[in-house]
């Protein structure tokens, strides 16, 4: 059997069961996230009895995300009368597959050598790594949108409106980024990205406007809070999922940290070089040990980006939905626009690196000043004075 066969189906077997579990304690971390921000304890009781099996210890609240997990399985699982229940029991799974389907291309420990081959210790090793991620990662608005419709609700209706205009707005800054990295690069092969940021300089410092637009699309995309206006509780109850319970809700959670999980592992690899590590040389191709410790610097990259993940979620409040349709249409696609086409001059030029990092800062300033002084001014959002505040006080 081929060496890069073997060494990709041994990568999906690992992946796919440390991102499910990944998954089950991320959710456990985002309640410590949030506990941590409102200045609490968080779940710290459940341990790993069960109420059956003798352990005392709590373990620290360990157990808490496999007893939810046993909690979904056991509720009742119920399908709202009026329901296209064909639609309704499928949306789940069609917004599950692409999450499951986008990382496919993440290098996640380089090159090994193996059996006097090269082999690259990926799922699928193909020449337009990038491109796929970013058209497998847009397929799971189609499960949004179906199961919004098959709810017969209007309130998931409404829901699946926002997350469709949300996902297909941000998806032009996301594409625009990626285009950017892509031509200064000169190839769309993920490990080839790593590659050429390893023992360098990683793109976030060439192009820090594009990482800051492409982190914000990745939020957007995920529909993670402030851009969680498909789901917000105040206004439609639940969102897209208001009618699910049970394991159908369970899916479209998992499906959601997936594709957090899916979208840090991205962004790591075009802009934070990977596996790469500045203070240590590592070689291209390199045995197991190697292999193992790339790895184990890539989970930590995409660790502190799902951190940072939540820390946004518990910290800046939700957009209004105009705010949020302003700010990819007047703002980050005609910065990413103005990147592209100075970065493309850059490249043509065939200037020296630095330079393209200063001139796309200027570019972007410029850019954002000019989109600042062309936009209307309206008194919507400015501060109402109150009585007695220190902020803004009645004069």
């Amino acid at each position: 059997m081929d060496a890069q066969l073997i060494a990709s189906l041994v990568t999906i077997v690992v992946a796919v069961h440390v991102m499910l579990l990944g998954c089950a304690y991320l959710i456990l971390l985002e309640r410590k996230v949030a506990a941590w921000t409102q200045d609490r304890i968080g779940p710290n009781r459940v341990g790993f009895s069960f109420g059956v099996l003798p352990v005392r210890h709590s373990c620290w609240g360990l157990g808490q995300p496999l007893a939810d997990g046993l909690k979904l399985l056991l509720k009742e699982d119920y399908t709202p009368p009026g329901a296209e229940r064909a639609l309704f029991l499928l949306a789940p799974v069609m917004v599950l597959i692409p999450t499951m389907l986008g990382w496919a291309i993440v290098p996640w420990g380089g090159y090994l050598q193996w059996g006097g081959r090269v082999v690259s210790v990926t799922a699928a090793a193909i020449p337009i790594g990038v491109i796929y991620a970013l058209a497998i990662g847009s397929l799971g608005v189609y499960g949004v949108v179906v199961g919004a419709y098959a709810s017969n609700s209007k309130y998931s209706f409404l829901g699946g409106l926002r997350a469709a205009a949300q996902m297909l707005s941000y998806e032009i800054p996301t594409g625009v980024s990626a285009l950017t990295i892509i031509l200064v690069h000169g190839t769309a092969r993920a490990d080839m990205l790593v590659h050429l940021q390893a023992n360098g300089v990683w793109n976030v410092f060439y192009q820090p406007v594009l990482a800051v637009v492409f982190f914000t699309c990745v939020l957007a995309e995920c529909n993670r809070a402030p851009f969680d206006l498909a789901e917000c509780e105040q206004e439609l109850v639940g969102g897209y999922h208001t009618e699910y319970s049970s394991m159908k809700w369970a899916l479209y959670m998992l499906s959601e940290y997936m594709h957090m999980i899916a979208g840090s592992a991205l962004f790591a690899l075009l802009f934070l070089g990977g596996w790469d590590l500045p203070v240590v040389h590592e070689p291209l191709v390199g045995g197991l040990g190697w292999v193992a410790l790339k790895s184990l610097v890539f989970i930590v990259k995409v660790a502190m980006l799902l951190l940072v993940m939540m820390w946004v979620r518990w910290t800046l409040p939700r957009f209004r939905f105009d705010q949020l349709m302003r700010l990819a249409w007047r703002g980050m696609i005609p910065v990413t626009l103005a990147v592209l086409l100075a970065t493309s001059a850059l490249v043509c030029l065939k200037l020296p690196a630095w330079t393209m990092a200063v001139a796309n800062a200027v570019v972007a300033v410029g850019a954002l000043m000019a989109l600042e002084w062309s936009q209307p001014h309206t008194p919507e959002n400015y501060r109402v004075p109150l009585a007695g505040s220190r902020f803004s006080p009645v004069r």
